[in-house]
């Protein structure tokens, strides 16, 4: 099979956006858990960038967000809502297809919202939002993979329930939008595709305008998958290239300074420790900008490409503990997951799959070890003692309205 088969036959890197799948939304379902007790003062009408602010700002670029439609503490509220619970769906894979444009809403309805809160993770969630639309990111490591493989093919009811709501939703919503046409025009798109797709797949599921759209669908998803890999090559070849450009990292002193703000050190003695050396901080600023300007360029040596994206995700991993910057290092760590490689992600989830299937085994066999106990004890106190004289106990009814059932020996209720 060539090239130009393959890309519409076959669904590319199918782990590999799974895994980003996982990452953004994770990623975005932790934040949004951290700052719930802060959500008013980031998004809300407590915020400093005041309701005026943001529908002045959103006027005059045409950005979207749903959370400009009402002043009120109740949408707010709603919207906060529908992106905690988008986000925990997509993560486990349930609809994703669904749970991925509302994951989108969600995302830069808040973000457009305030557009000054964020650390330069925001971006990339933001951006990634937009691409995890196009692609079938359900297909492995999902509620939706699992419930293909145990059920047979038939008619679907939550579906075409769920998008026919939607669908109602995005009407009102279009009536009452003044701004952000472009994803308007982008979710309406989304909706017609879905339902000629359900309307094929019951009247001719194996017909050829059917086979069209799965081609079709199978060629967004390897661009949509292309277009995360090159975002991702340009997120590091810029932030590298500009870094040459600048006179404390051609000094090799730029890792300094943030080591020594109060804003970034959440450990001050470790922080400390890493300053006062020299040559730790020339070896890991000069290796910084090493390893950002040829990572793109590495992409073809897959050992060489492979180290990299290690180191890469270790520096983040530092970043999140030295710097205090988790959500971004978390949403640039899920970026780089394209990247892994098949075989490693294939060999993670096979781990992963045993140590879940262990646990399970584990947690039925101290269930099963508790109820033996109880009803060993149950049995012996259930015993008479000797010499004394057994009673009559009282009769109670069971839930389910049976009486219960007497031990012959001592009259006890078995």
């Amino acid at each position: 099979m060539d090239a130009a088969q393959r890309i519409t036959a076959e669904v590319l890197g199918p782990y590999q956006t799974a895994v980003v799948r996982m990452g953004f939304a994770g990623t975005w379902l932790f934040f949004l858990v951290r700052e719930l007790p802060h959500r008013h003062e980031l998004y809300g009408p407590d915020g400093p960038w005041s309701w005026e602010s943001a529908h002045a700002f959103v006027g005059r670029n045409d950005a979207f967000t749903v959370l400009l439609w009402s002043r009120g503490d109740l949408w707010f509220e709603l919207v906060y809502a529908l992106a905690l619970v988008s986000a925990a769906l997509l993560l486990v894979g349930w609809r994703t297809r669904t749970m991925s444009a509302l994951f989108m809403v969600g995302v830069l309805s808040l973000q457009n919202r305030s557009i000054f809160m964020g650390d330069g993770g925001d971006n990339v969630i933001h951006l990634m939002a937009v691409y995890l639309l196009f692609t079938r990111c359900g297909r492995v490591w999902s509620l939706d993979a699992r419930r293909a493989a145990r059920r047979p093919p038939g008619r679907d009811v939550v579906g075409p329930l769920l998008w026919t709501v939607l669908g109602a939703a995005l009407l009102i919503g279009t009536l009452v939008n003044q701004t952000g046409w472009q994803m308007y025009t982008l979710l309406w798109a989304l909706w017609l595709a879905q339902a000629l797709w359900w309307t094929l797949e019951r009247r001719a599921p194996d017909g050829q305008p059917r086979l069209l759209l799965d081609a079709l669908s199978n060629l967004l998803h390897n661009a949509g998958l292309l277009v995360i890999m090159v975002e991702v090559c340009l997120i590091y070849a810029t932030a590298g290239w500009y870094k040459v450009q600048g006179s404390r990292w051609q000094e090799g002193t730029a890792l300094y300074y943030p080591l020594n703000l109060d804003y970034f050190t959440p450990w001050p003695a470790l922080s400390d420790l890493l300053a006062s050396g020299g040559v730790i901080v020339m070896v890991v600023t000069y290796g910084t900008v090493v390893v950002q300007v040829a990572f793109p360029f590495t992409l073809f040596q897959r050992r060489v490409k492979n180290v990299l994206l290690a180191v890469m995700m270790i520096e983040h991993l530092a970043i999140a503990v030295l710097l205090g910057l988790p959500f971004f290092s978390l949403a640039m760590i899920a970026a780089d997951a394209v990247f892994l490689p098949t075989v490693f992600l294939l060999w993670a989830g096979t781990r992963v799959g045993r140590g879940r299937t262990g646990l399970l085994a584990r947690m039925a066999s101290a269930r099963a070890a508790v109820a033996a106990r109880s009803s060993s004890s149950a049995r012996g106190s259930s015993r008479a003692a000797p010499g004394a004289v057994a009673r009559t106990p009282e009769v109670t009814m069971e839930p389910d309205g049976e009486p219960p059932v007497r031990d012959g020996d001592s009259g006890a209720v078995a």
